[in-house]
């Protein structure tokens, strides 16, 4: 193992193919962002894009931008630029609805579409608002259909023929495991059965090939690696085999074949518009677009390198300069199954993350012993990596972590 210092981490600064990118990020002075993973840096262009929707789309156009500004078009237009970052094709994806919603649709749509299965299978300790909506969808169909959730480690054997639809997060939000999306795909449809894949932590962070693994379904965030900002409108995809006999339960007048007829009965559009429901949410997908827009410009296999360099050196500095402060590893070291994150567990890991957060070292820590550091490629420097260490080095040595302050819950951790 080499012995690092700053001047490395510097030099590695010098040479990074994407260190530019960062000048197009509104990069608050003197913090170090960590936290890319849950709530991406806002776009600079996304000001300027937020004043021309509200104050001349909206304020001069008005109702007329539906046709002027092409509203009507924005969740095709986005949705085509966002698959081509998880390997879609155009048709196959689209800007919708939150996240938690996209996912009731797709699971209800793929019980339908394997009708007489019972099970639907997940793993205990995914992200929690698919378990809930998950388990929402058990109780609304009256026991038609049960979860069922098994180790990650013994997904393939639980995949049986009884599975109507296996829901699995690629990247785990914990831990930043990420799962085998062409074994498991696979073993599924060996078995009958579909797939939803949830990417809320993948899109943007980790290269995706869903038509080359054959994927059915899939689910993702607009305000994580795809900076879209907070509450961004989610997206959905369905493989282009299914969408003709596709039925989803929120049957709202944009999905409608024709909406603007106004008709009393419904007709499902063709295509993936039939996953629409409500109104587009027009200033949020427009500053997705945004977002959308500079990853699109990026080299995912140049992103994917820097991350896995990230993580690999946060790693080596932690258990060079951290090893007796009680930290331990809840990421992988294999940097072929863990996505753009690294955590560490402490039984102290709240205080010791709000100590950090007090330095504007920004991470994040998930019950009940979880800190989490994000590696956004885009903007994230290699020195911000020794800078946190640097930080959390002289916050264990000296106790700092050990104030009220830092241990007094926060309604969002």
């Amino acid at each position: 193992m080499q012995t690092l210092d700053r001047a490395y981490f510097e030099e590695l600064d010098r040479v990074d193919p994407l260190a530019d990118y960062r000048d197009q990020f509104d990069v608050p002075a003197g913090h170090i962002y960590l936290n890319g993973n849950s709530l991406g840096m806002l776009p600079k262009a996304a000001k300027e894009k937020a004043r021309q929707v509200v104050e001349e789309q909206w304020g001069q156009g008005l109702i007329r931008s539906w046709n002027t500004h092409d509203w009507i078009r924005i969740p095709h237009r986005v949705g085509d630029k966002i698959a081509g970052l998880i390997g879609a094709d155009d048709g196959e994806v689209i800007v919708a609805d939150s996240t938690s919603v996209n996912l009731f649709k797709m699971a209800a749509a793929a019980v339908k579409l394997n009708a007489g299965r019972r099970k639907i299978l997940s793993e205990p300790g995914n992200f929690p608002t698919d378990l809930y909506i998950l388990q929402g969808l058990e109780q609304f169909l009256d026991g038609k259909v049960n979860l069922v959730t098994a180790h990650r480690d013994n997904i393939l054997d639980a995949i049986d023929e009884d599975t109507a639809v296996v829901v699995l997060t690629h990247v785990h939000y914990k831990s930043g495991a990420m799962f085998d999306m062409a074994a498991i795909t696979a073993r599924a449809h060996e078995k009958g059965a579909l797939v939803i894949w949830d990417l809320s932590h993948s899109t943007g962070a980790v290269p995706v090939q869903l038509n080359q693994v054959g994927a059915d379904f899939a689910i993702g965030c607009g305000y994580k690696y795809l900076n879209g900002g907070p509450g961004a409108p989610g997206f959905l995809f369905v493989a282009k085999r299914h969408q003709a006999q596709l039925q989803q339960p929120l049957s709202g007048w944009f999905g409608h074949a024709n909406p603007f007829a106004m008709r009393d009965d419904y007709e499902a559009a063709p295509g993936i518009a039939r996953t629409l429901c409500g109104t587009t949410p027009v200033v949020g997908a427009s500053l997705l677009e945004v977002g959308v827009d500079i990853m699109a410009s990026a080299d995912m296999h140049q992103i994917r390198e820097k991350s896995l360099r990230m993580g690999q050196l946060f790693i080596e500095l932690i258990e060079q300069r951290c090893s007796q402060y009680g930290f331990g590893l809840a990421s992988s070291k294999d940097p072929a199954v863990r996505g753009s994150q690294v955590s560490l567990t402490h039984e102290q890991g709240f205080a010791i993350m709000q100590a950090l957060i007090a330095r504007n070292i920004i991470g994040d820590f998930r019950a009940p012993d979880i800190l989490r550091f994000g590696f956004t490629p885009l903007y994230v420097r290699y020195v911000d990596l020794w800078d946190c260490v640097d930080a959390l080095v002289d916050i264990m040595a000296n106790d700092c972590w050990d104030q009220a302050a830092f241990k007094k819950l926060t309604a969002v951790t």
